[in-house]
């Protein structure tokens, strides 16, 4: 490899640790931004400057934060940022040979594998919090009780919060939690590796061409993925939390195959841009609701298939 390229790819690793470093400090909004940007600059070296450029960017990145901060930081720095970008971005570069053609790794796989790596990230964030209901209770009392005292009185309109309501938010967030960490760490590194693929397009550099995200298929494993989880979510302890993790994560990516199957059966309609518009703003703003009906519809297509029957039915007027 090339000294210029493991240079970039330390360089890339270094700003990824920095920004890492940073979403912690600051105003919410800003906080949140740099959360999910931060792996962004490792998918980026990935995508731009092949497989062990990434493997260099993740573990030089890893190795600052831990030099920065502490190794809990690092561990979930890895977990969340660091094995997910060398994984996905060596699959979004493989291929094989066939009659046909060059044939890439399938986006639907890419979708579940990130899916995977969402539900382990909100099992670790459990662990970390406690590794049982009791001890994640006072945690997140904890956490809620800080926010209420540090947070909300600076918000314009802010109500007061009472120790009842405390133990209220405390519960509904136990329940919430995991299912709104699988879904959030899904969406982080699908963001970033769509983000830099379309960088890395703009560029001249992403070997791959661009694929037909509307044609996406989830393999059969994940619709027994999603089902599983949800059933152990019924289930007591932090058996049940950690399903709900996995279950918030195959959320997501069924509701993005709801998504893909919108965009099939909107062709020609004079309403497409506003149903879809629609359906991205509500999966935006009411995420979890959105999500949940995009991903009833994403399930439904791997039953009836409404994609091929819109590519079987002939067009109203072929002349």
């Amino acid at each position: 490899m090339p000294l210029n390229t493991i240079l970039l790819a330390i360089a890339a690793g270094i700003i990824s640790a920095v920004v890492f470093a940073s979403a912690t400090t600051g105003g919410m909004l800003i906080r949140l931004v740099l959360f999910f940007l931060t792996p962004l600059s490792l998918y980026l070296a990935g995508l731009g400057l092949g497989p062990r450029a990434v493997a260099i960017a993740a573990l030089s990145a890893t190795l600052t934060i831990l030099l920065l901060t502490t190794p809990v930081a690092a561990v979930a720095y890895a977990v969340s940022s660091a094995v997910p970008a060398i994984i996905l971005t060596r699959l979004a570069l493989l291929n094989r040979t066939t009659d046909d053609g060059v044939e890439w790794y399938p986006i639907g796989r890419m979708v579940a594998t990130a899916a995977v790596f969402g539900g382990a990230f909100a099992v670790m964030a459990l662990l970390l919090l406690g590794g049982d209901t009791e001890a994640l209770s006072k945690s997140m009392r904890t956490l809620v009780e800080t926010f209420v005292k540090s947070e909300l009185p600076s918000l314009p309109g802010a109500p007061t919060i009472t120790e009842a309501q405390i133990d209220e938010i405390t519960a509904t967030t136990l329940k919430t939690m995991p299912w709104a960490l699988g879904i959030v760490a899904t969406a982080t590194i699908l963001l970033n590796l769509w983000l830099a693929a379309r960088i890395t397009l703009a560029s001249g550099r992403l070997v791959r061409p661009w694929p037909d995200l509307s044609s996406m298929s989830l393999p059969s494993g994940a619709t027994f993925a999603l089902l599983g989880a949800t059933l152990l979510t019924f289930t007591s302890g932090i058996a049940g939390l950690a399903a709900g993790g996995f279950a918030g994560a195959f959320t997501l990516a069924f509701a993005l195959l709801g998504l893909a199957v919108a965009h099939v059966v909107t062709r020609g309609s004079p309403w497409r841009s506003f149903i879809l518009t629609f359906l991205y703003t509500g999966l935006a703003v009411f995420t979890a609701g959105a999500a949940l009906i995009l991903a009833l519809a994403g399930l439904a297509e791997t039953v009836f298939k409404y994609r091929e029957a819109r590519a079987n039915t002939p067009p109203e007027n072929p002349n």
